[in-house]
Parts: C-alpha cells; sequence; structure tokens
C-alpha cells in the first residue's frame, strides 16, 4: 500500500495554486501513483464549506474542515494535493500537524503581477470597493516562514514550478521509498503436455492478450499476493 501524503498549494488570489496542482495530479497519476486526489477551494466552497463567509472565523473553518479531509486521506493512503489562499499561519500549521506527510508549497507572485493577470476581475472589485476583506487588499495574507517549496510563478513556467515539485518528491529520501505502486510479477506461461492441445492453445493466446494489455503500464492493485511493490521512478 502506498503511503499518503499532502501537497499543500498556498498563496494570493490568482497565483496558480490549482493550476499547479491539476498538473501535479497529472504527474503523479501518470508515474503510477493509485490513489490521487485532489482539493479545491472553489470547488470545496461549493459543497462541504457552502454554509460559510470569508470572515476570519470562517476562513478558519474552512481551512479546518479541509484539513480533517486531507488528514483522512492522507492517513489513508492517499497522495492529496490541497490548493487554497488558507492566508493564516496558524491554520496552516494546525493542517501541517494533523495531515501525513505534509508538504507545504508556497505560490509566489507579487501583488502587482497578481492584479495585472486578475482572471476572475476580483482584484478590480476589491480595489474599488466593491469586495471587502479580500485576502492581499484588506485582509491580510501572512506568508509561510519555512514551506518545504517556494515556486515563483511570475517567472517561472507551470513546467518549470512542476519540475520543481517533483523534483523535490523524488529527492526527498523518505518519499523515494514511501510512495509506492504495483507491478505485476511475469508468470512463465506452462504448457501442460498432459492437456488437450486447444487448452494450450487457448491458455497461450489468453496469456499473450494479457501481456499485451500489461506491456508499459503500471497496473495499481491492493492486496493481491501476485503482485510485488515497486517504488515511485523519475
Amino acid at each position: 500500500m502506498q503511503e499518503g501524503f499532502v501537497i499543500w498549494f498556498t498563496g494570493l488570489s490568482g497565483s496558480g495554486k490549482t493550476t499547479l496542482a491539476k498538473a501535479i495530479e497529472k504527474e503523479l497519476r501518470d508515474r503510477g501513483v493509485p490513489y490521487v486526489q485532489r482539493l479545491d477551494g472553489d470547488v470545496v466552497r461549493q459543497d462541504l464549506t457552502r454554509d460559510l463567509g470569508f470572515s476570519k472565523e470562517d476562513r478558519d473553518e474552512n481551512i479546518r474542515r479541509v484539513t480533517f479531509v486531507a488528514e483522512l486521506l492522507s492517513k489513508n493512503g492517499v497522495a492529496t494535493t490541497c490548493s487554497f489562499i488558507s492566508p493564516y499561519r496558524r491554520a496552516r500549521s494546525n493542517a501541517r500537524a494533523r495531515c501525513h506527510n505534509f508538504i507545504e508549497v508556497y505560490v509566489k507572485c507579487p501583488l502587482e503581477v497578481l492584479i495585472g493577470r486578475d482572471p476572475k476581475g476580483l482584484y478590480k472589485k476589491a480595489l474599488a470597493g466593491e469586495i471587502t476583506g479580500f485576502t492581499g487588499i484588506d485582509d491580510p495574507y501572512e506568508e509561510p516562514e519555512t514551506p518545504e517549496i517556494v515556486v515563483h510563478t511570475d517567472r517561472e513556467t507551470v513546467k518549470e514550478s512542476t519540475d520543481t515539485i517533483l523534483r523535490y518528491l523524488e529527492e526527498k529520501g523518505s518519499f523515494r521509498h514511501r510512495i509506492w505502486c504495483f507491478k505485476p510479477y511475469r508468470v512463465p506461461l506452462e504448457v501442460r503436455s498432459d492437456c488437450p492441445a486447444r487448452w494450450n492453445a487457448d491458455r497461450s493466446r489468453s496469456q499473450r492478450e494479457r501481456e499485451g494489455r500489461l506491456a508499459g503500464e503500471s497496473v495499481c492493485t491492493q492486496g493481491n499476493p501476485s503482485h510485488r511493490f515497486s517504488p515511485l521512478r523519475a
């Protein structure tokens, strides 16, 4: 069974948290990690925390609920990505304390660049006073003091930032041996002389078809004694 972990993306609105979380999710799946789950701020607000607003108390409660979900996922072997502004250090520290193998990624981008991007038009509304309590304008963002990873999305491409995160996962010794997927043993075809020729022919064809489907794939299964553990490789 793979050992779970949490990659927690924090940063101002529009900095690229969701974009990077999606890229990491794809990379993990492509590399054969069997259980991957992405938790995103906008999605969570539509369901799990739809009753909350944007006061400090509600923001803290939002992150507390997300932390509870991420804790359950990571402790049950799921690679979990969380992309939330999560502006307050205390809430992020609580997430770190509760989640299994917590990795904080600070998605850093200057405010002036974000105001120029403004894909949702939120900064424009905040600056015009149409939105109050907007993080980075009239509500504080407390920068991480010791994040595991910092990416600078104002001067890095998505691929460069993604590669930085993947490099951390590959180079950190504990994760090199803790992120696992399964690869099947290749059982040699046994042709039995005491069986009819057609039985052997059918079995041979079935074996070839099975091997053809498995060629080049990482088959991730749990609890099957015919499978072995194989560490995630770059």
